[in-house]
């Protein structure tokens, strides 16, 4: 793949980054964002804060995506205080988490009365199983799109993907846990990717 074949998103210079224009902005885009998290928001994210809204470049969604999934907690939520501390500091931060958090909230105790009440509908399970079936196509593609990338880290391409394969293995295969997956395979492509930079 060639430079010229990347999306505008990414040739956009960091200050030129359209941000968002309020803490009202912030706060529907959070809850809209995770009004579609079914099941995981990961794919999501990427699509709405990089492709739509521009508010990242894929390089530093990435960035910050793997500084979020190292600190503890959810994810999106340590992305989300992330971006609006960016933003607008500790209002900012705090708008971003209430946005992802408050309206899902309402849903998922809606949902779980609602679920007691039909379990045994077999509708219902169809419909969950659907869900499930819908959010893994929507991870692997975001994890494919992301993928793009790669050219430009100073590992080599086969590095990345043997590392990937290897997390891969074990987690899916061997049932390792993913925290001590995550810590050693993430030190292994640092160390790598240090001493890379030095040679």
């Amino acid at each position: 793949m060639t430079p010229a074949s990347h999306s505008a998103s990414d040739t956009v210079p960091p200050s030129e980054h359209p941000r968002p224009a309020s803490l009202t902005d912030l706060f529907v885009s959070f809850t809209l964002l995770a009004l579609q998290g079914f099941g995981g928001v990961m794919a999501v994210v990427q699509r709405e804060l990089v492709d739509r809204k521009r508010w990242l470049t894929q390089e530093e969604f990435i960035e910050d995506w793997a500084v979020a999934q190292i600190m503890p907690g959810p994810n999106v939520v340590n992305l989300s205080l992330m971006i609006g501390g960016r933003y607008f500091g500790l209002p900012g931060a705090l708008t971003a988490l209430a946005g992802l958090l408050a309206a899902p909230l309402v849903v998922v105790l809606t949902l779980a009365v609602l679920r007691d009440r039909f379990a045994d509908n077999t509708a219902v399970a169809g419909a969950l199983r659907g869900m499930a079936a819908v959010c893994a196509g929507l991870i692997g593609a975001a994890g494919l799109k992301l993928s793009n990338t790669l050219w430009k880290s100073p590992l080599p391409l086969a590095w990345c993907i043997a590392i990937a394969a290897l997390g891969f293995i074990l987690v899916a295969l061997l049932k390792c846990p993913l925290p001590y997956v995550l810590f050693g395979l993430g030190g292994l492509g640092c160390v790598l990717t240090y001493r890379k930079l030095k040679a």
